[in-house]
């Protein structure tokens, strides 16, 4: 007796010590990742700023968005089937690397003379394409890096590092703006890859390579990862569900900027952005710290609806305070959101079919910010900014609200999907489907 007890303690000791290396590799792999997206950030303030400079339009900024965006939405599909018949750091790694030469376009047109609106539309679509092979290979990797206990609390620091562009890019663009240009912004950047190629590179070589077939076609395996997310009702719903709740999402991210800069400058706009992330660091940072074991679905529903309320504050005024304050609050929402939902798909999916359907999630879920940057600028310069200006159909009546000017139409849309997200989250949380992903002492079921 003795002697199997001794047998099944060190076998506890090392499968913890066996989780504990595992869980530094992720933090190597995490340290890349976080250096890439401030580096990315500043690129992504930078030409925001830069291009509503230029042309003064919402719809400019919303077409460079979309173009950043769509590439990579569209291929992350086929890309996650390839997560999982390929080594995923190796995929990282290519996925990474050549997306430095859209930004290195960009920086070779600014040093030649002005650049035009179409360079920097080809730009970030090309590094776009290439980032497309980065995110679901990342996600798969997690699984495959860390035991289902450690779930959560990577998923707090990975959204941690997602919020560094947020939180640290602003204020470090907003600086060098001050002393520099945006050219500057796009050199950072692109040195900040190589940091992330080490890190994978690094993890790689202490990592068994996975060994599928080879055989299947991309077509069998691309409807393998589509019939692992349609098996369960709840995770299909929770999916499609999340495309309508990225459409709300998307016209705060991308009006947010023009908003901001019709009645302040980019120094204001980096302060406001910064905070606002803080929000979502600091959540993050909670998540990571503490486990949480259950109540996912309410959890999901609560934090959706606080942050369509505090997205509805977000555009009511033009006050840089309100701002503020509201636009952390609705940061510090979405982690616990987005932490509730990749634990709900991630534990029902099996773990050899995590990358084509994350690649497949991807795509349906992010639907809604394809439509949302396609429409949101087009909305706010040609519909709803006429409106809310001096004279405008509704300077009388939602003006005496929202006040009037040429920002104004912006906060009104931003204000109208804030309260469209908070009825999605009451009707999400009614879904009998989704609520039965959990089990009645509100764990998650486990897939398999």
């Amino acid at each position: 007796m003795h002697a199997l007890c001794r047998c099944l303690a060190a076998a506890t000791a090392a499968t913890m010590n066996n989780q504990e290396k595992s869980f530094e590799k992720f933090l190597l792999l995490w340290t890349g990742e976080l250096v890439s997206a401030i580096g990315s950030g500043l690129t992504s303030f930078g030409l925001s700023v830069y291009v509503f400079a230029q042309t003064g339009k919402a719809s400019a900024v919303a077409l460079v968005t979309l173009l950043a965006f769509m590439p990579s939405l569209l291929l992350s599909a086929p890309a996650g089937v390839l997560a999982d018949r390929f080594d995923r750091r190796l995929m990282m790694v290519l996925g990474d690397s050549p997306s430095a030469v859209g930004v290195a376009f960009i920086l070779i047109c600014m040093l030649c003379g002005e650049v035009r609106l179409w360079q920097i539309c080809v730009g970030v679509a090309i590094s776009s394409v290439f980032s497309s092979l980065l995110e679901p290979a990342y996600k798969a990797t997690v699984t495959d890096l860390l035991s289902e206990g450690q779930y959560t609390k990577a998923s707090g620091l990975v959204q941690a590092a997602g919020s560094a562009r947020y939180l640290i890019s602003p204020v470090i663009a907003g600086f060098l703006l001050a002393v520099s240009d945006i050219k500057l912004l796009l050199l950072i950047d692109i040195c900040t890859f190589l940091t992330t190629v080490i890190s994978t590179l690094v993890v790689r070589s202490g990592l068994a390579s996975r060994k599928n077939e080879q055989a299947k076609s991309l077509i069998r395996e691309f409807k393998e990862g589509w019939d692992a997310v349609k098996e369960k009702r709840g995770v299909l719903v929770l999916v499609i569900t999340a495309s309508a709740i990225t459409f709300f999402l998307g016209f705060i991210q991308t009006l947010s900027t023009p908003m901001i800069l019709a009645f302040s400058d980019s120094s204001a706009l980096g302060t406001a952005v910064a905070i606002s992330a803080s929000g979502m660091l600091a959540a993050s940072v909670i998540i990571g710290v503490i486990q949480i074991k259950s109540g996912y679905v309410k959890m999901l529903s609560a934090s959706l609806f606080c942050s369509g309320i505090f997205m509805v504050a977000f555009g009511l005024r033009e006050s840089i305070v309100l701002i503020c304050v509201s636009g952390f609050l609705f940061f510090s929402m979405l982690p616990f959101a987005n932490t509730s939902l990749d634990f709900l798909v991630r534990t029902n999916i099996e773990n050899d079919l995590q990358g084509r359907a994350w690649g497949i999630i991807g795509v349906i879920s992010q639907l809604g910010y394809v439509a949302a940057y396609a429409l949101s600028g087009v909305l706010a310069d040609y519909v709803f900014t006429p409106l809310l200006l001096d004279g405008g159909a509704l300077a009388g009546s939602m003006g005496k609200i929202f006040g009037t000017g040429s920002g104004r139409g912006t906060g009104f849309l931003i204000f109208i999907a804030g309260l469209l997200l908070c009825v999605t989250s009451v009707i999400l949380y009614n879904v009998k489907s989704v609520r039965k992903l959990e089990n009645r002492d509100g764990t998650a079921s486990i897939a398999g």
